[in-house]
């Protein structure tokens, strides 16, 4: 896919914007208040959303702002198993000869597709939590969401949301939105059949394959392949979408790849943590192309 927009994250909104309070250790597992937002203002939802109305009524015609929600799944059975194995990250996948091929190890079952534990339950419960408490200050709900075909992500998203959206919003899976994929059995999608049965409320973007074609059992993706994925989401958002605020609900790997090709900083994510962000689009050729 060609680039056709650059982007960039607007600091000064939200703590996360700056990676010196990042939290580590036990703090690491909360949810910021406000979900970071800094100002804490009755008022705060009200003008931060002026404030993002006003960019966009400022822009030339070939800059767009955005706000972008974005939630990663609570815990899930590979996440114990990660725990299990090593660190999350590097030792578990280090092991990828063994038991990241495997689909569980006669006790804990992670693959493929594996479901949220109970905590991970409890930490899309929280952040619903936290949204119906920023409900009663004005925060505006997504008016657009999107969310991984992967099973863990769409629980957390339909938990998260639970009896706060409007009567018939829905959000659509988008196969570019799953975590890094390959080898890994967690990450080997359901069928479209089986997630159609399985979680019949939510949208299914046009192009989705019955099977997972993407999933290989003997190739990881690099990390430009990811920034790649999420570059195409991002085009398809400030392209199509002309709303506002987005909630994508996705994955550790997506996600740091979302901060890193919007240049902004690094924030260590939980699982069933959230990060929010202004994003700016600048279109570089002349916009009656796009």
């Amino acid at each position: 896919m060609k680039d056709t927009r650059t982007y960039e994250t607007i600091v000064g909104y939200f703590i996360q914007d700056d990676p010196g309070p990042n939290p580590t250790g036990s703090r690491l597992r909360e949810l910021p208040a406000r979900f970071g937002l800094i100002d804490d203002h009755p008022e705060r939802w009200s003008k931060f959303t002026a404030s993002i109305q006003q960019l966009n009524v400022d822009a030339p015609s070939h800059v767009r702002y955005k706000v972008f929600f974005l939630g990663r799944h609570g815990e899930g059975y590979h996440n114990v198993a990660n725990a299990k194995y090593g660190d999350e990250v590097r030792l578990f996948r280090a092991t990828s000869s063994y038991w990241c091929k495997l689909n569980g190890d006669g006790v804990l079952t992670w693959g493929p597709d594996p479901d949220l534990t109970p905590i991970g339950e409890g930490q899309a419960e929280a952040a619903r939590a936290l949204w119906e408490t920023e409900l009663q200050f004005g925060i505006p709900l997504p008016n657009k969401m999107y969310c991984s075909p992967i099973s863990r992500a769409i629980q957390t998203h339909k938990l998260t949301f639970r009896g706060l959206l409007p009567n018939g919003s829905k959000a659509t899976l988008v196969e570019n939105t799953r975590e890094k994929i390959g080898i890994e059995s967690c990450n080997r999608r359901r069928t479209r059949t089986d997630i159609q049965r399985k979680f019949p409320d939510y949208l299914i973007e046009d192009g989705f394959t019955e099977d997972d074609e993407l999933w290989r059992p003997d190739v990881l993706e690099s990390y430009d392949d990811i920034d790649v994925r999420v570059r195409t989401v991002l085009e398809m958002i400030f392209r199509n979408d002309e709303e506002q605020l987005i909630s994508i609900t996705s994955h550790w790997a997506f996600i740091n790849a979302f901060l890193r090709v919007t240049g902004h900083p690094d924030w260590a994510l939980p699982t069933g943590g959230v990060v929010p962000l202004v994003v700016k689009a600048s279109l570089q050729y002349d916009p009656l192309d796009a």
